[in-house]
């Protein structure tokens, strides 16, 4: 399901938009080492919005990027149908154009929607876009089967195809699975990419009940009270993270690959990039992939966030 141009791993943007998600505020001179770290280990495929700290991210990813070969990097970008221009002729064209001058490129690798707020109005909307040449692969996020098949007909109708389908699934957040997202995807060709694969870092054994999230951010609100039940579920993934050497972090991403999507992984730290490149490596074997699943099942922990929904 995923593309053999593509690295088996996206790093993710989103907290370098300092926008109270994360609980960090981090400088340019902080996540540049990072990018260079990446950008060093292959994994050249970076996903950010417009939304993201209201082109924070996309401004200091641009600074970056501008420093290296169009070529050496691919870029998926969003249009977040929440920040629309209500008197924009066409809202995508415009957001499209933010974020084009934002990151340096008159050209996205990946597009999307950001979420079925409106839809099927954006996806229209993204037509002449995607027809003058301007995206490589349109997408949408956050969208349950119904809104990714209506999507796909608007653009089949049009000569254009969905190539991507971006959602929400981890080994506590499978919805994108049981409702028969992944196999549509994989019957018509579509990549999936897989966010919060480490739910913000809840997956990660970094926090737990004596180390909790900072309090003040949004990620320390939803998680910090499942804590004690999350505590148990990383002593568990941390056996089978020693059977292959590895730290907690890395089999969550290592299972999401397992399972045929491609992750974004968030990266604010040079440790984050080598634990992503790390867990590329990695091949869980059937066994293990059930044992997970397990623990995650016998842990409760489904999560739905405020901006997302029930996948049925």
């Amino acid at each position: 399901m995923t593309h053999s141009s593509l690295p088996k791993i996206a790093l993710g943007a989103w907290a370098w938009g300092n926008d109270g998600t994360f609980g960090d505020t981090l400088t340019k001179n902080e996540l540049r080492p990072v990018f260079d770290a990446a950008m060093e280990s292959g994994l050249t495929l970076w996903d950010t919005a417009y939304v993201y700290g209201m082109g924070t991210s996309e401004k200091v990813m641009g600074e970056f990027l501008r420093t290296v070969p169009r070529d050496n990097y691919q870029i998926s970008a969003k249009f977040t149908p929440q920040c629309a221009n209500p008197k924009a002729d066409n809202a995508v064209i415009e957001m499209y154009r933010t974020s084009a001058n934002l990151l340096g490129t008159e050209f996205m690798d990946f597009y999307w929607i950001h979420n079925p707020v409106g839809a099927p109005r954006w996806i229209k909307e993204l037509i002449p876009l995607a027809k003058s040449g301007k995206i490589g692969k349109i997408g949408v996020s956050n969208h349950n089967l119904a809104e990714i098949k209506q999507a796909q007909d608007i653009l089949n109708a049009e000569g254009l195809k969905l190539s991507a389908v971006q959602n929400h699934y981890s080994i506590i957040n499978r919805s994108s699975e049981s409702s028969g997202i992944l196999d549509y995807c994989k019957e018509n060709d579509i990549i999936f990419f897989s966010y919060m694969v480490l739910e913000q870092g809840a997956l990660t054994g970094v926090f737990n009940t004596s180390h909790p999230f900072p309090q003040d951010s949004e990620r320390g609100q939803v998680y910090n009270p499942l804590l004690p039940k999350l505590d148990v579920l990383n002593a568990q993934i941390q056996e089978i993270a020693d059977k292959y050497g590895v730290g907690i972090p890395q089999i969550p991403i290592a299972w999401a690959i397992a399972k045929g999507t491609l992750p974004i992984v968030g990266a604010t730290k040079t440790k984050h990039v080598y634990d992503a490149k790390k867990a590329a490596d990695i091949q869980l074997s059937s066994d293990d992939i059930q044992l997970i699943e397990s623990y995650a099942e016998k842990a409760g922990l489904y999560t739905i966030r405020y901006w997302e929904k029930e996948m049925k």
